[in-house]
C-alpha cells in the first residue's frame, strides 16, 4: 500500500521549516477532524454531505503524496454524490493510513 510523505510538504516550504512546520501542524489539527465528520455524515446516510468531506480531505491525501489514494477519493467522492459507497473500504484503508502517519510526525 501507498505510503504518506512529505515530498509535496518539502517542496513547497522549500528551506522555510518553520512554515513546513506549520502546515504539519495544520494538516495534523484538521485531518481528524474532517475525517470525524466524513464518517458522521456517511454513518447519518447523508451521502452528499460525506462526498463534500471526502472533497476537502482528497486535497490532504494530494499534500500528503498519495496519488492512487488521491484517485480513489476521487472516485469515490462522485459514488457518494450518486448514493453509492463502492470504494469505501479503499478510501477507510487510505483514512488508517494516514491516521498512523500522523502519530509518528
Amino acid at each position: 500500500m501507498e505510503q504518506p510523505n512529505q515530498s509535496y510538504i518539502d517542496s513547497l516550504s522549500g528551506d522555510d521549516k518553520a512554515f513546513k512546520q506549520k502546515l504539519i501542524d495544520i494538516i495534523k489539527r484538521e485531518f481528524p477532524e474532517e475525517k470525524q465528520i466524513y464518517f458522521d455524515n456517511y454513518n447519518a446516510e447523508n451521502y452528499k454531505l460525506a462526498a463534500d468531506n471526502v472533497h476537502k480531505l482528497k486535497h490532504k491525501i494530494s499534500i500528503l503524496g498519495l496519488e492512487k489514494g488521491y484517485e480513489v477519493a476521487v472516485a469515490y467522492e462522485l459514488s457518494l454524490e450518486d448514493g453509492k459507497s463502492d470504494e469505501k473500504e479503499q478510501f477507510e484503508a487510505i483514512l488508517t493510513t494516514i491516521t498512523k502517519y500522523l502519530v509518528d510526525l
